[in-house]
Order: structure tokens, then sequence, then C-alpha cells
């Protein structure tokens, strides 16, 4: 696996988890069961740490990282991505907090300090800036972001599934490497 050790701290897998061979997950990174991680991604948990939930995928190309501690910010920004979320093709996440049954389009970019609560959708191409709170159960998009509307029903039933469909895309990938 392509995991790296740094400063005697190294990524942790959880079960039946998937990291792609191409990708990379550097010092204090932590997968929960049944994460994905696709071709490309580059998780480095260097400077502050990466903590990713449960059915989590985080797709191709992405980048994750983090703000380090310091005096005028003593916690840093640390990058915690909660369960059942599905991040888009080619995205940045640095030093922000996802909650649960989250889709981020592909090529967003979410910056230090931001709060995204449960159930949220954002649109591709979004660009979240620092600080700001995204609020449960809407769409936002746009640079900079905006909050669009409210999610319909079938939207937020659709995030649960996108990760559903993410595990048993994974479970097939593992199914090949054990062939």
């Amino acid at each position: 696996m392509p995991l790296r050790t740094y400063k005697d701290k190294a990524p942790l897998v959880g079960e039946n988890s998937y990291i792609d061979e191409s990708s990379i997950l550097v010092g204090d990174v932590e997968l929960g069961k049944d994460v994905s991680i696709w071709p490309l991604v580059a998780a480095r948990g260097d400077v502050n740490y990466i903590k990713i939930g449960a059915r989590t995928n985080i797709q191709d190309g992405t980048v994750l990282h983090v703000s380090r501690i310091s005096n005028a910010n003593p916690l840093g920004f640390p990058l915690v991505i909660g369960a059942d979320v599905t991040v888009g093709h080619k995205c940045m996440l640095h030093g922000c907090t996802l909650g649960d049954r989250i889709l981020v389009g592909m090529g967003t970019v979410i910056m230090d300090g931001v709060i995204i609560e449960d159930d949220v959708f954002i649109g591709a191409g979004t660009l979240v800036p620092p600080n700001k709170t995204l609020k449960s159960g809407f769409l936002y998009k746009g640079n900079p972001m905006k909050q669009a509307r409210p999610l319909k029903e079938s939207e937020i039933l659709f995030l649960k599934q996108s990760a559903i469909n993410y595990v048993e895309l994974k479970n097939e990938y593992l199914a090949d490497l054990k062939l």
C-alpha cells in the first residue's frame, strides 16, 4: 500500500478500505471502515492530522492537507471528513471539517477553518473561502460559494446512495486484488 511514515506517525487504514496504488498517504492519516481512496490522491498529515470517516470515498486527483499548529493558531487546522462523504475528482480540501452525507463536486476547493454541516451538496468548481460555515440541507455553488437553495428530499437520499455506490465499487476492486 502507498503509505509513508512521517516523524513516527504512520497512516492507519480501517477494515475493508481500499487505497489505489498510485495514491499516497503520509503521516497522521486515519481511514475509517470501508473508505476508498482512488487514483492519484495525495493525503499529507504531516503538520496536523487527517481523519476520514466510514464509507467515505476520495476520488481521483484530490489533494488532502492541513495547516500547521502555531502561536497564532494553537490547534492549527486538521482535516476531518465525516462518514458517507463523496469527494469528487480533483478537489482540494485544506484544513476543514466536513460532517456526514456530503457530496463535494469535482474541482471544488475548500479552505482552512471551513465547517460543513451534515447533508450538504456542493456544486462542481465551487470555492469555499476560509472560516465559512455551510448549513445543513442546502446546495452551495459558485466562486466564491453562495447558498443556492434547499436540497430536495431526493437529493438528500442521493447523498447516502452515492457513498453506498462507492463502497460497492471499492468491494469489486478489492475482490479483483484477491484473485
